[in-house]
C-alpha cells in the first residue's frame, strides 16, 4: 500500500534540502493582528524552523518530502 501525505501537514510545513521543516507563525489572523505593533506583524510575517521535538512527528505525516 502506497504512503499518502497528510493533506493537512502538506498546507502548513515545508521540508528544506536540510532536512529541517519550516512553518509560519501564528497570530497574524483575524482580530489577533489589530492589537499588534508594525514591529511585531513584521517578525510574524518571517517563518521559522520546527522544534527537533516535533520534527519527528510531522516528517511521519509527509513521507514523500
Amino acid at each position: 500500500m502506497k504512503l499518502k501525505t497528510n493533506s493537512g501537514a502538506k498546507k502548513r510545513f515545508r521540508v528544506k534540502k536540510s532536512g529541517k521543516i519550516k512553518r509560519k507563525k501564528q497570530g497574524l489572523r483575524h482580530l489577533m493582528i489589530l492589537s499588534q505593533s508594525k514591529n511585531q506583524k513584521r517578525h510574524l510575517r518571517k517563518g521559522t524552523y520546527v522544534h527537533a521535538a516535533d520534527a519527528k512527528r510531522i516528517h511521519r505525516l509527509l513521507p514523500n518530502g
